[in-house]
């Protein structure tokens, strides 16, 4: 059965490796659309990365926009990000250089 939305955000915090994140001070909006719409959000600061529904409280330093279903695909390496964004499957506002840090920061299962 493929991972829903909120199990694959659930999980971020543990799949973090925050040797990947030295002096990253980040939150990232994720706006998810089709069959799983909703908002999160995920604040990476001091070695952490905690994730919470919703938009951010604090300004987004980079909006992530999917499809909830790409964005699984996206995360369980089913679907290269780059081409996902080639494709406008996968929209990015804000800190693009953080987008491309951030597959790198999460161990990816």
């Amino acid at each position: 059965m493929p991972l829903t939305i909120s199990q694959l955000m659930e999980k971020m915090p543990g799949a973090f490796l925050p040797e990947k994140a030295v002096n990253v001070n980040a939150v990232i909006h994720f706006k998810f659309t089709g069959e799983e719409a909703g908002e999160w959000n995920a604040k990476i600061a001091d070695g952490k990365c905690d994730v919470a529904q919703g938009a951010p409280a604090d300004k987004a330093t980079m909006t992530l926009t999917a499809d909830s279903g790409d964005y699984v695909k996206l995360f369980t390496g089913e679907l290269d990000g780059m081409q996902a964004f080639m494709q406008g499957k996968l929209k990015l506002g804000g800190d693009l250089n953080l987008a491309m840090k951030l597959m790198q920061m999460f161990k990816i299962k």
